[in-house]
């Protein structure tokens, strides 16, 4: 049989262009499917507040901004989405107004998110129209509950919300999905205990009569794998800082021992993992590979691992960046 060949890619939070660019790499890669890791949503949302004249202006990414036209606000607004932030037009009383209401920012937040989505499986629909591919998308720890309904509701015939569902790849290979993470010193709003994430690998696994063929897309890396290495911050700091020792940060594992002993238990054909930006790489159980393809959002790259696989194994894997 000839391989089905996966583009995988995940923590894009909320940047258009890599959005658009993981779409797109189903046919530049020559992909016969699309699968995200987790963590659609974007982290802040950016005030753009009118100033007299018709002029407009934001504090962004620690710098002041400033429109006078209809090109220059659509540049700025442009700007702010691909780097993953939310946008509002506003003017100055609504703004003084939401700065003195946390709710109303909260509301405003979760509708942004919602359109952005909703826009972006629009997006995936539209260009993934004249092809058989199908784009599965699932949410991280960082998207908010409120929110992910939106992939349940809009899923269209190649957007498939995927997390909690036993889907089918091939004729010979599952998935299952997990968004969930361990503690952060984040507090994100899709944390889990590691009992919790065992319990809901083995409920999606009672659905797979084949655990050799399935592929296992867990948002959180095994721990100890290298695929979770990351810089130990100090959470009783706000916002957590970097720990240093001797001027240089000190690093810890931040994956999940749950979803290290369901790889070694089940030995699917393939581990997909994200949620640690800075730890690209493989790790090999057993028969099981593991990849974390990376992300590098903020700056309009998309990381991605590109693989195939036939008769439960991997048969070959890239990682992409661009």
């Amino acid at each position: 049989m000839k391989p089905t060949r996966i583009f995988f890619a995940s923590d894009i939070h909320g940047s258009d262009v890599t959005f658009h660019k993981f779409v797109n790499a189903a046919r530049f890669y020559g992909a016969d499917d699309l699968v995200f890791g987790g963590d659609l949503m974007g982290k802040a949302l950016v005030p753009i507040v009118e100033q007299g004249g018709g002029g407009h202006v934001a504090e962004f990414q620690g710098s002041t901004y400033s429109t006078d036209d209809a090109d220059s606000l659509k540049a700025l607004q442009k700007r702010v989405g691909d780097a993953g932030f939310y946008w509002a037009v506003m003017g100055p009383d609504e703004y003084s107004s939401l700065k003195e209401d946390q709710g109303a920012v909260e509301n405003l937040f979760r509708r942004l998110a919602s359109e952005r989505l909703r826009a972006w499986v629009a997006y995936a629909e539209e260009r993934l129209a004249d092809s058989t591919v199908r784009c599965f998308l699932t949410g991280g720890n960082d998207d908010d509950p409120a929110v992910l309904p939106v992939l349940e509701e809009d899923s269209t015939e190649h957007v498939v919300a995927c997390e909690h569902h036993v889907v089918e790849l091939d004729r010979e290979h599952t998935m299952i999905t997990i968004g969930y993470s361990t503690p952060t010193p984040w507090d994100t709003p899709r944390e889990a205990s590691e009992e919790e994430i065992s319990r809901a690998i083995d409920a999606s696994m009672a659905g797979v009569s084949d655990p050799s063929r399935c592929v296992f897309n867990l948002h959180v890396p095994p721990i100890g794998s290298g695929l979770d290495l990351c810089v130990k911050v100090d959470s009783t700091s706000y916002p957590p800082s970097p720990v240093m020792a001797g001027g240089r940060p000190e690093y810890t594992r931040g994956g999940s021992r749950a979803v290290l002993e369901a790889i070694r238990t089940y030995q699917p054909t393939v581990g997909l993992h994200g949620h640690i930006h800075e730890s690209r790489g493989r790790m090999r159980y057993g028969r099981t590979n593991c990849f974390n393809p990376g992300s590098e959002y903020g700056q309009g790259v998309l990381h991605g691992l590109m693989f195939s696989i036939r008769g439960g194994k991997v048969v070959g894997y890239q990682h992409t960046a661009g």
